[in-house]
């Protein structure tokens, strides 16, 4: 059987529609053994198309029904995964004319307590991003009530689940999935046959959705949820995941055996489901980790780097002990069989791994660069860092900063958001009462004095003044400057844009536009950068990385024509929530236990973000101790490979526009 007949097999068997066809599918092939999977999914090299293709599947469907003259049921998610999804699905309503009159939704899940006019609730986010701007009819929209009383709860749960089936259950059932395994909020233990009804919210989830309440203490402990039996039900399912952080869960729910302890996993006995990933999402599947255990392989040079590496690591010796033993007996002998010895294969990506590290970022002058990471012409580049929160820098990069700054490259930080959001009420009235106090003259005194009662009577899920924001916004910049200087950069070479998606006052940011895009052209026009180093750290949970990687990636393609980008290279930093694999690695940066010690302290400035930070995540420890573990432990690995012994690394990949 060729590969496409087999690939168009696997379409026609998941109901998936022709779009499918256009997929851009990872390096180990088109169509990959899937013999470990049991749960037909397709991996798309990003979120933002994948939920393109998800939403034309939905449109085809609502026009299938209306020409049946049929209602169109469908099963409905929230969070951050279907936002795109919804975001097509109006566009295809105002430009193409899709109709949703005939169409009837059911919503997964609501928190509890929950009032509908609370930001926070599931009501107010389905008519935020869909209902609100298409021509639904407001009696065709079902969505759990947070605010039933306790008395009519249960009841309330039986009716839900009566009016689907009114309908004749689910045609569509659109699926997130939670780090615990969970779909709806049908969290751990949840039985395979179980219906809408009240449950209690894993810790785990809670902390997922802590950045949206500003605290896991605001959010709710209950929720009303569908049951599974109840999205089994469902004729069509697709499951989303997007993300690393989904990709371990993602493994778990298509390789593990069915457990109510990961209530997806019930999903391998529905037979038209399908997991729609993006290449992060499903980096943990065995055909993806680790393809040379499931079949032959197509062998490229990452692919032999991310190999050996793991085989290394396998049998834990570093690279230039590795025998032709170590490759047979951990199914590489598809490798070994394209090169002379194991001996040449260990010698050369050993020299691969050697040459990416550089104690000079900015490439060494004088010195032959043919196997360094960076040129070294010119000999003193004009460097644009970017930090998308005013101390993504110096936690990601600060070592890496400190040698730019000391090599005298002319270095210019530009810090993208003013992070005003991270700051708390308590730090922000700290700073007004210093304010009042210090200065009696009569604006700055009652300036300070109408901050600190907008601060003090705050009620609970409200925007923040725009006064208030300003000061918080103020303090992110000043302790920004605090840790420039201290890295001996003048002020002149420090900017803040404050991009304006980031400007709401709330942790839920706008789509950013092109006015964002227009600033960030205009700083790389007056730069024209050789190097520009960018955060590519796409596992914050608030989603600000990602919209300012995106809003860069577009000044490029607007500015890549242009002669001075012929020179500019781009850097991708990573460090505050995850780090690069050893693999991806382009240009490692030693740090000796001084420049560690520098970066530390540069780190401490950022004070409003030492103690207590607001957006945590779900790691407890403090920033500074994120970033030097993470490149300790960076460091450790290339030792383990065989390399030299450094007290850190700080890692980067080079992005090709």
């Amino acid at each position: 059987m060729s590969s496409e007949t087999q690939y168009d097999k696997t379409l026609n068997k998941s109901n998936a529609l022709p779009y499918y066809k256009d997929i851009s599918y990872r390096e180990a092939g088109k169509f990959e053994d899937t013999r470990f999977e049991k749960i037909h999914n397709v991996i798309f090299k990003s979120s933002d198309f994948a939920s393109v293709i998800i939403a034309q599947e939905i449109g085809s469907l609502i026009k299938e029904k209306q020409n049946k003259q049929e209602y169109c049921v469908l099963g409905l998610a929230t969070g951050s995964s279907p936002i795109k999804v919804y975001e097509e699905l109006v566009r295809m309503h105002k430009e193409d004319g899709l109709s949703f009159a005939n169409v009837v939704t059911f919503n997964l899940d609501e928190y509890y307590p929950m009032e509908k006019n609370n930001v926070q609730s599931y009501h107010y986010f389905m008519h935020e991003h869909l209902f609100d701007h298409v021509d639904i009819l407001p009696e065709n929209i079902h969505i759990p009530n947070g605010a039933i009383a306790q008395g009519d709860l249960h009841q309330y749960c039986i009716d839900y689940e009566l009016k689907i089936n009114s309908f004749g259950g689910l045609d569509f059932q659109l699926l997130g999935i939670g780090r615990t395994g969970h779909i709806g909020f049908n969290e751990p233990g949840s039985h395979y046959n179980s219906v809408t009804r009240s449950i209690t919210l894993d810790h785990l989830t809670r902390s997922d959705a802590a950045p949206a309440f500003f605290g896991i203490d605001n959010v709710p402990k209950r929720a009303i949820t569908m049951g599974i039996g109840t999205i089994k039900k469902a004729h069509r399912i697709i499951i989303m995941a997007w993300g690393h952080k989904k990709a371990e869960i993602v493994k778990q729910t298509i390789e593990g055996s069915v457990s109510s302890n990961i209530p997806a996993t019930h999903l391998q006995y529905h037979d038209n489901t399908t997991f729609i990933l993006d290449e992060e999402a499903s980096e943990e599947l065995t055909r993806i980790k680790t393809p040379w255990l499931v079949g032959p392989c197509r062998w490229n040079e990452k692919l032999k780097s991310k190999a050996i590496i793991w085989l290394s690591h396998q049998v834990k010796k570093p690279i230039l002990k590795l025998t032709e033993k170590d490759y047979n007996d951990h199914g590489m002998s598809s490798l070994l069989s394209e090169e002379d010895s194991s001996y040449d294969l260990n010698i050369r990506m050993f020299n691969t791994l050697q040459h990416t590290i550089t104690g000079w970022p900015g490439g060494k002058p004088n010195a032959d660069d043919t196997h360094r990471p960076e040129r070294n012409v010119p000999h003193k580049k004009r460097v644009l860092i970017l930090s998308p929160h005013p101390d993504d820098d110096v936690i990601s990069m600060g070592g890496t900063f400190l040698r730019l700054v000391e090599q005298r490259h002319t270095v210019h930080i530009a810090y993208q958001t003013s992070g005003n959001i991270a700051v708390s009420d308590e730090e922000a009235i700290k700073y007004a009462e210093v304010i009042k106090t210090m200065d009696s003259k009569d604006a700055t005194h009652q300036k300070a004095s109408s901050i600190l009662k907008d601060l003090k009577t705050k009620q609970e899920n409200t925007i923040d003044s725009l006064e208030v924001r300003n000061l918080k916004g103020v303090i992110r910049r000043c302790e920004s400057l605090g840790a420039t200087r201290f890295f001996g950069l003048p002020d002149a070479y420090v900017r803040f844009l404050d991009l304006p998606f980031y400007e709401t006052g709330t942790v839920k940011k706008k789509p950013f536009s092109k006015e964002d895009v227009a600033i960030t052209i205009k700083l790389i026009k007056d730069i024209k950068p050789h190097q520009i180093f960018a955060a590519g750290d796409l596992a914050d949970p608030h989603g600000t990385h990602k919209v300012c990687l995106d809003i860069l990636f577009k000044a490029l393609e607007t500015l890549k024509e242009e002669d001075f980008m012929k020179d500019c290279w781009v850097w991708l930093y990573r460090g505050a929530w995850q780090e690069w694999d050893i693999h991806d690695i382009e240009m490692a940066v030693p740090l000796s236990p001084d420049e560690v010690l520098k970066k530390r302290k540069a780190i401490f400035f950022h004070q409003s973000q030492k103690d207590g930070v607001m957006f945590q995540g779900d790691d407890s420890r403090e920033f500074w101790v994120r970033a030097e573990e993470r490149n300790q432990q960076t460091a450790k690995k290339y030792h383990r490979l065989g390399l030299a012994d450094y007290a850190a690394i700080e890692a980067f990949k080079r992005y090709h526009f």
